[in-house]
């Protein structure tokens, strides 16, 4: 009931999800992760379970593949699921079950695994794929929400549209993105939206929290200066066309 990705970044060492869906919430449902361990999408009938067992496995030192034969090993119902999972060496590895709702399949591939169920056609999962691919010399969270797009435009979920989420962690327990868009008519658009007023608003104070080595740095006097207006004026809102990504020159 889901299209999503899971992937991870050999240049940075981020690991991320993108996924969408036609029930609401799927960013409280389906992805979970962890920073320098890997991350993992769960679906179609979700186990989170199997997620953060495997997890949990990675992290006691199993690669990705290994760590998803053995929780499923333990689900009674595993031809109901649909998981998809990267470990932090890029190993991926993904399960569909044969009872997953049909269109159903996934596509594997160098530090990324691509899963869906109940989709229009398989060709979410190809487009979803060549757009991640191609993308490839930018950063992990550009290229999932390229995928996402793409997964959305060549059909996606059979039954519409109506959630949709991005996370991304980098070397914190923290995430460096994690946004979602929980009860919309056109979710991934909208992901898309937030996406780009979070990369102008919100990375860059991500970017000065405290790490775990550290106390982190004050935020930049532009940023400091930025957050302290109104969401509206800032850079990408919504009173302030000229600043946003996109913006025309009659904007300006």
């Amino acid at each position: 009931m889901t299209f999503s990705i899971v992937a991870h970044c050999p240049r940075t060492g981020q690991l991320g999800v993108a996924v969408s869906t036609a029930v609401p919430a799927v960013g409280a449902m389906c992805p979970f992760s962890r920073a320098r361990v890997g991350a993992v999408s769960t679906q179609s009938w979700v186990n989170p379970y199997l997620a953060t067992r495997a997890l949990d496995l990675i992290a006691s030192g199993l690669d990705a593949p290994t760590a998803l034969e053995c929780v499923l090993q333990s689900d009674q119902a595993k031809q109901l699921r649909q998981i998809g999972i990267v470990d932090s060496q890029g190993r991926a590895a993904v399960w569909s079950g044969s009872d997953c709702t049909s269109w159903a399949g996934d596509i594997l591939g160098a530090g990324y695994s691509i899963q869906g169920n109940m989709l229009v056609s398989g060709e979410t999962l190809t487009a979803m794929q060549t757009a991640f691919v191609e993308a490839c010399a930018l950063e992990l969270a550009e290229r999932l929400m390229r995928a996402l797009e793409a997964g959305q435009h060549a059909g996606g979920d059979k039954r519409g549209r109506q959630s949709a989420s991005l996370s991304v962690y980098e070397n914190e327990d923290y995430p460096l993105w994690d946004l979602r868009v929980d009860e919309h008519s056109e979710p991934v658009a909208e992901l898309r939206r937030v996406f780009n007023v979070a990369a102008l608003q919100l990375i860059p104070f991500v970017r000065g929290m405290p790490t775990r080595n550290g106390a982190g740095a004050p935020a930049p006097k532009h940023v400091i200066e930025m957050l302290a207006l109104s969401p509206a004026l800032r850079a990408g809102g919504s009173l302030n066309p000229a600043l946003r990504p996109g913006g025309s020159d009659r904007d300006r």
